[in-house]
């Protein structure tokens, strides 16, 4: 008897052991959430598929990278306890929509991995791309909140010149990014253009980190004019990057990436101060010097827990007035966190800084909202001005904002002004300030210095 209790009391503790070992060898392979395969699980399935399609050049597979949109903002305004609930529920509603022989995993975060396995063609992974979007758009019930979410999806299919499982991985994520600067709840397939695009933003980030130590950065200025004197008022500051060997690199190509990154705040303070400087040395340069100087703001440096203090230093060392200073925001930041915008706004008018709104009606501010910011200009995009002498709805749009822009007690100024048809349409109007190659591009500082010394008239 006491042998065959010292027997079952061993098989007890070796049966209580392989449990213990089994759920260790469960916690490495799985998400401890949503108790679906991790990173390390799903790529051991990753490349068990490739050594299939190596031994089977026709076996097909996909892997759908899945980012969950304003998934950040939910879980900031809801609660972390709400957010674990709602990636539980998309980690249901995902297992739902595929076969039991393929793999659902979260790689942490709200990233979720599909593997699916086999595939007959692109198609089937195109249909569940799309049955997750159907899935989605009902909305989900948590803390007694109706919450509506979207997905960005990334596409990647085998091929035989794959080699690693990571590789998949990351062409399907170069595809989901893709996917959300197409405009988030869709899907994108990747292709070899993508990579080779990825590969150049690397390249673009890496260069511009070394731009500000090389001093490949300058400013052109482009003059602001008065429609009432026809005189220049101002310029704005525009960066320019000459890169020392691609040459001038565009705006638009560097400076989404300078935003992806952050490295929009240390520029952004480089072109202020620049700016600043520049205009305390016309003030004393010229006898009749411009008014004002206009820089581009981004979102970032303004939600920079120092910016206001950024902006004092960059006031005291320049020495230049506030009054002589304006800040252009895009329309679609002022749609983010409201009430802490409209107060460094106010911080800054109480400096005398000037506050314009570019691009108007362009972005996706509420006009519910517009008469709370202390702003001082609207910028009338030139998408309107190209088209208001042809007297459609560009015109009537360009006089909509325009009239707006009065009937807040503000100023508009029309951007893209080329022709003598479209000054004449903005006198008709009463637009008061007005900028584009009718008047002059943006010049370099030469330029633009013996611009202010002619004193042109227009």
């Amino acid at each position: 008897m006491l042998l065959e209790a010292v027997n079952r009391q061993l098989q007890q503790e070796i049966s209580d052991r392989h449990q213990v070992q089994e759920q260790l060898v469960y916690s490495a392979l799985h998400d401890a959430l949503t108790h679906l395969p991790n990173r390390t699980l799903l790529m051991e399935r990753l490349e068990m598929a490739l050594q299939r399609v190596k031994r089977y050049p026709d076996h097909l597979f996909a892997v759908l990278f899945i980012d969950l949109d304003r998934f950040k903002t939910i879980n900031d305004s809801l609660g972390h306890q709400v957010g674990d609930r709602l990636l539980l529920a998309i980690a249901h509603q995902l297992q739902q929509l595929v076969r039991s022989t393929d793999t659902v995993a979260r790689l942490g975060g709200d990233e979720f991995i599909i593997l699916l396995d086999p595939i007959q063609d692109i198609n089937d992974a195109i249909r569940v791309a799309e049955r997750i979007h159907t899935q989605l758009r009902s909305p989900l019930q948590l803390a007694s909140r109706e919450v509506f979410i979207g997905a960005s999806i990334g596409i990647a299919a085998s091929a035989t010149h794959y080699q690693q499982g990571s590789e998949l991985l990351r062409d399907a994520d170069i595809a989901m990014y893709r996917a959300k600067e197409q405009g988030k709840a869709r899907y994108e397939i990747f292709d070899r253009a993508m990579y080779a695009e990825a590969i150049h933003k690397l390249q673009i980030e890496n260069d511009l980190r070394q731009a500000a130590v090389g001093q490949e950065f300058h400013l052109n200025y482009q003059p602001i004019v008065s429609l009432d004197t026809g005189k220049i008022i101002g310029f704005e500051a525009l960066l320019r990057w000459l890169h020392p060997e691609q040459g001038l690199i565009s705006p638009s190509q560097f400076i989404p990436i300078a935003e992806e990154t952050g490295l929009v705040v240390p520029i952004g303070e480089w072109v202020l101060y620049t700016a600043c400087s520049q205009m305390k040395q016309w003030q004393t340069q010229f006898s009749h010097p411009p008014a004002k100087i206009s820089v581009n703001l981004s979102l970032k440096q303004l939600r920079e827990p120092d910016f206001l203090e950024k902006i004092d230093r960059i006031l005291t060392e320049t020495e230049i007035a506030g009054e002589s200073l304006n800040l252009e925001l895009t329309e679609s930041m002022l749609m983010d966190n409201v009430e802490e915008l409209i107060f460094v706004l106010g911080q800054l008018r109480a400096r005398n800084i000037r506050l314009s709104i570019d691009d108007f009606g362009t972005g996706y501010s509420s006009l519910s909202y517009l008469h709370r910011f202390p702003i001082d200009y609207l910028k009338v995009d030139r998408a309107f001005i190209s088209g208001i002498g042809a007297g459609g709805k560009s015109r009537q749009i360009a006089a909509t904002i325009i009239s707006l822009a009065h009937q807040l007690g503000i100023k508009a100024i029309a951007e893209g002004v080329e022709t003598p048809t479209h000054l004449q349409h903005l006198h008709a109007l009463d637009c008061e300030e007005a900028q584009g190659y009718l008047f002059s591009k943006p010049l370099d500082l030469a330029a633009a210095e013996s611009l202010i010394l002619t004193n042109p008239q227009w």
